[in-house]
């Protein structure tokens, strides 16, 4: 009985997190046909050399409830055609592989990357700042840290998960309209 016990304390799990920046595109709610509804995006995320910009793609399933309610405030300037530039944090990457029906690409399989969207630190709408997280220290020593504010606070680079309050309250600017 004391293995098990001992086994058990020390079971745990490790996070893969990816944090960057990127293009919110495809904003939607998922109906599957089991299973509940679920609102999902992809992210256009930059990556190299920045006088020579690459794009990684990444089908997201929205899964922080922050995250959630920021994204769907996003929808709509995203429709219109305006840049919604977004810092991120995702986990739980995968691949999915599909078989293009259409283009020139029609018959050939493909690869998506797949992971869940957990935090939003910051947005930008055609390069205006509409919404920042507030730091971890901001927040108070009474709250709990989550996965999705894991680093340091010594590192200055924290953010606290946004509270759902704020996060309604902030894209009060001509920019979201």
């Amino acid at each position: 009985m004391t293995n098990s016990t001992h086994q058990s304390a020390n079971t745990g799990f490790f996070d893969l997190h990816i944090t960057g920046l990127g293009y919110l595109n495809r904003i939607r709610e998922v109906r599957p046909k089991r299973g509940d509804a679920f609102w999902a995006c992809d992210i256009a995320a930059l990556n190299g050399p920045a006088d020579d910009v690459g794009y990684t793609r990444f089908d997201c399933r929205i899964s922080g409830r922050e995250a959630e309610v920021l994204v769907k405030r996003c929808r709509q300037a995203v429709y219109q055609g305006r840049k919604v530039l977004v810092g991120f944090k995702l986990g739980d990457l995968w691949t999915d592989t599909f078989v293009y029906s259409r283009g020139d690409k029609a018959g050939q399989t493909g690869v998506s990357l797949k992971a869940r969207l957990l935090f939003i630190s910051w947005i930008k709408v055609n390069g205006e700042m509409v919404y920042q997280a507030p730091r971890r220290d901001e927040q108070g020593a009474g709250n709990d840290r989550s996965a999705a504010s894991a680093e340091s606070p010594k590192t200055g680079k924290g953010y606290a998960a946004a509270q759902v309050v704020d996060a309604v309250g902030a894209f009060d600017s001509s920019t979201m309209h």
